[in-house]
């Protein structure tokens, strides 16, 4: 069974992967305040690591410098490889919401990678500016109820 996708879908869906791919490479990469700017000013995530969502620019940065900080003392890298989003229309205020699964394979000097994590990953997204933002993201584990 085949579904048809319009033109208009086509390029939203394109246009949300291109932003996921930036994004992901720059957490990856630590480039905080470029990784920050891609929420919300009052962007909202909620991994399930912290007891209580990051709101904000400022501190959502924070967390991407201290992390990765941590991270390249302790040798190792990580890389979030978001597929299967499953977008859907855009809703009444233009908002679009995006259910995506994301692996983060981590990765020691002369050692193998492996897979650190799965997760599912719940964005809503709007256009700011003219640009895709985050103004929410929830984050869940497969190994965690």
């Amino acid at each position: 069974m085949s579904e048809t996708v319009s033109p208009a879908y086509a390029s939203l869906y394109a246009d949300i992967q291109r932003f996921h791919a930036r994004q992901m490479h720059l957490l990856d990469s630590g480039d905080a305040e470029a990784w920050a700017a891609t929420f919300t000013e009052d962007g909202l995530f909620a991994p399930p690591s912290l007891p209580e969502p990051v709101r904000g620019r400022v501190a959502l940065a924070e967390g991407v410098r201290s992390a990765h900080a941590a991270l390249a003392a302790d040798g190792e890298v990580r890389r979030h490889l978001l597929t299967t989003a499953a977008v859907e229309d855009p809703g009444p205020d233009g908002s679009v919401r995006v259910r995506s699964y994301v692996q983060v394979v981590a990765t020691r000097r002369d050692e193998a990678p492996r897979l650190l994590l799965m997760c599912v990953c719940d964005d809503v997204l709007v256009v700011e500016d003219g640009r895709w933002r985050v103004h929410e993201r929830y984050v869940s584990r497969d190994d965690r109820p």
